[in-house]
């Protein structure tokens, strides 16, 4: 079956783009429809062909439902089939906005959609598109700068190739401290990379870090860099690190999705799953913060393949996370996870799949409250904290859940920068001070961690 379409660019303009990051398929003029199969095949070609996904035109959309009944007109959307809204900040609660992005070709419906249902909505982002061309020129000056002087910026955002390479001479340079160590492989079989901070001895008390389980969130990889750096700086110097240090260790896995993260820098820097694909399906790619034991398949999560929040079709079905489930398995002696997303500037812990309070919900809140505090007292950044089914919204699956039910008693979930102005795009000069108010709260959780062995 030939491939034959029209131009990409009236493809796009008239058909739309689906949420999966392709043209979608049908019917045009003279032509028959198309077998899934072939129409992959060609939609990856034509993808290969047009490089970079433009999103000239998509706005972010924020909507206030006022009520349950308007949020669930909202959660129509996301049962339309073809995807035509790609959620931000889901429907949640009348209390918390809604985020979502709308394709240039399906403004018009959805606008008309929630006018017509008394949906108040404001324009976040106006073109996703400018935002985008802002983030590649600031990359590529940055890269620019980074040739002629020999260094690594740690202001900029970095593809997954700079940041691998950062970790074997940020391993090399930090030996006495620092090592890599290879968990596993993903599933377009590149290495899934976790930095070890040790002083000696084996099988120590440790801390878990894991950034970027959503490709999208470019903000967690950077904070994660910038922390890594910071804590082989401050071993000797800051109190907290070296007293940690000295009976602990940390893990910190940096990219946790990287066929996701290399797929936002060649092809859709708004995807969110991994990359894995399955016969006879379509849609490609399983939310890796649905996919875990805990909870799996309840509210929150999805089991439709082309959602953005697809749990998979069994629990740890994903390569990225059977590598971490099984590393922290074998490893025994975990005391604290800290899982770092972005946006919406929260601070959590479980649980996420039910309303119902962990029985340690007492020291895990007056905990979250402290580090908030620590964090806010850097820029003044105001974060809101709680269980994640609480604070933000019921979610299965999730990483943290199955932390804290496996017995890692401090477990918690950030939400980075910031609430909605840029959202997922957020501008590199946020890097540093973001990865700086993070740090400290990361410091109060570890050295109560420290502090309370259990």
């Amino acid at each position: 079956m030939p491939c034959t379409r029209k131009t990409p660019e009236a493809h796009l303009e008239e058909e739309g783009r689906s949420m999966q990051g392709f043209p979608r398929g049908g019917m045009g003029p003279g032509l028959s429809p198309l077998d899934p199969r072939t129409l992959l095949v060609c939609s990856f070609i034509l993808a290969a062909a047009l490089g970079q996904m433009n999103f000239t035109g998509d706005q972010v959309l924020r909507v206030l439902a006022k009520n349950e009944k308007q949020l669930s007109l909202l959660r129509d959307l996301e049962g339309l089939k073809p995807q035509k809204v790609d959620f931000w900040r889901g429907p949640a609660r009348p209390s918390l906005p809604v985020d979502m992005r709308v394709p240039f070709s399906e403004l018009k419906d959805i606008k008309a959609y929630l006018e017509s249902h008394g949906l108040a909505y404001s324009i976040m982002i106006k073109d996703i598109q400018v935002l985008l061309d802002e983030e590649r020129e600031a990359m590529a000056k940055s890269r620019r700068l980074e040739r002629s002087t020999s260094s690594f910026s740690y202001s900029s955002y970095h593809t997954l190739e700079e940041i691998y390479t950062w970790i074997d001479n940020f391993a090399t340079e930090h030996s006495d401290i620092a090592s890599k160590i290879r968990i596993g492989y993903s599933f377009e079989n590149r290495s899934i990379l976790v930095l070890k901070f040790s002083t000696g001895g084996s099988q120590r008390p440790a801390i878990w870090i894991d950034t970027g389980i959503h490709a999208r969130e470019w903000i967690t990889h950077a904070t994660g860099i910038w922390t890594a750096r910071k804590i082989v700086n401050e071993y000797g110097k800051d109190r907290i690190v070296t007293n940690v240090l000295n009976a602990m260790d940390i893990f910190m896995e940096i990219v946790s999705n990287p066929d996701g993260f290399a797929f936002t820098h060649s092809m859709n820097r708004l995807w969110r799953k991994n990359k894995s694909s399955r016969p006879g399906i379509f849609c490609i790619g399983v939310d890796l913060n649905r996919n875990w034991k805990s909870g799996f398949g309840g509210n929150g999560s999805n089991n439709s393949p082309c959602s953005e929040t697809y749990h998979g079709p069994s629990p740890q079905s994903e390569p990225e996370v059977a590598a971490i489930v099984d590393f922290i398995t074998a490893h025994g002696n975990i005391k604290a996870l800290i899982s770092i997303h972005s946006y919406s500037q929260m601070l959590m812990y479980p649980y996420g799949h039910t309303l119902e309070p962990v029985s340690d919900q007492e020291e895990l809140y007056s905990l979250a409250k402290n580090a908030v505090q620590a964090l806010y007292e850097v820029h003044g950044m105001e974060y809101i904290f709680g269980s994640i089914s609480t604070t933000l919204y019921v979610a299965s699956g999730i990483t943290v859940d199955w932390a804290y039910d496996s017995g890692i008693k401090y477990s918690f979930s950030f939400e980075l920068r910031d609430t909605g102005r840029y959202g997922f795009l957020l501008p590199a000069a946020q890097i540093v001070p973001t990865a700086q108010e993070t740090w400290l709260a990361i410091q109060t959780i570890m050295e109560h961690t420290l502090n309370h062995p259990y």
